[in-house]
């Protein structure tokens, strides 16, 4: 037989709770997926957008509202609109066992991908598909960490498949093209030579020394200070392209 639910009873679906705890107690807000983000970050400006229902609540899952003297003595008005922006704002968003476990899936994938465009097997000079870097990740022990962004967590999942993975792995290397004066050449040449694997041009012409590298891309960096320093901006540093751009290879056993 069913149960009859009472009429005035809203059921909220689709729903993300941000709470906030002030004077002594709890408030919290019922919005929409993906809406608290956008309203902090300026893209969403419509409180009517972002909320399901206008109201401050101490259990949103109960349906609990809070009582007028606490948003008072709390907040110190009980204008929603001025409270709720508040709660948004200054407020922890709430998110289930699901939709973290989905989040933390799609961060991952995009640390894969991310990987695989930059690293290729030493062997062939190819780059992975993106599934062999994932089950390498999981092999090697690796964790999303949930509070950082797909990018800043790349380097150290190279470092981590290098060192704890069965996975052969390395950086793709950047060609890049320097011009030097020749006044500066006798001064930087070597240091310059030295940054690179591979030198694929060497060429000094009247005015100007003309080399391009195959670099580590940690490297980009050192010749840059290195040309800013002794060259005074007369020297040019440009990046080519990264030398693997021939797709992927074979999926091998890992």
């Amino acid at each position: 037989m069913p149960i009859n639910q009472p009429s005035n009873q809203i059921k909220l679906t689709n729903v993300s709770v941000v709470r906030l705890k002030k004077g002594g107690k709890r408030f919290e807000v019922a919005c929409y997926k993906n809406k608290v983000q956008e309203w902090r970050s300026g893209v969403e400006t419509n409180l009517d957008d972002v909320l399901q229902i206008a109201n401050v609540y101490i259990n949103v899952s109960k349906g609990e509202l809070a009582k007028s003297q606490d948003l008072q003595k709390a907040f110190g008005t009980t204008d929603v609109d001025r409270i709720v922006s508040e709660i948004l704002k200054k407020g922890e968003l709430q998110v289930g066992e699901k939709e973290r476990e989905h989040d933390l899936s799609s961060i991952r994938r995009e640390i894969a991908t991310l990987v695989a465009e930059k690293c290729v097997d030493p062997a062939t000079q190819r780059r992975y598909p993106v599934g062999i870097i994932e089950k390498a990740l999981v092999d090697a022990g690796f964790s999303v960490r949930p509070g950082k962004n797909a990018k800043s967590q790349v380097s150290e999942c190279i470092k981590l498949l290098q060192t704890e993975s069965k996975l052969p792995i390395q950086r793709a290397r950047m060609r890049v093209f320097i011009t030097i004066p020749v006044a500066d050449v006798e001064r930087v040449k070597k240091r310059v030579i030295e940054s690179a694997e591979i030198v694929e041009k060497d060429e000094t012409g009247a005015e100007q020394w003309e080399t391009i590298l195959l670099i580590d891309p940690g490297q980009f960096r050192v010749l840059n200070d290195l040309l800013q320093k002794e060259c005074a901006g007369r020297g040019r540093l440009e990046t080519l392209t990264f030398a693997t751009t021939a797709g992927v290879g074979p999926a091998p056993t890992v």
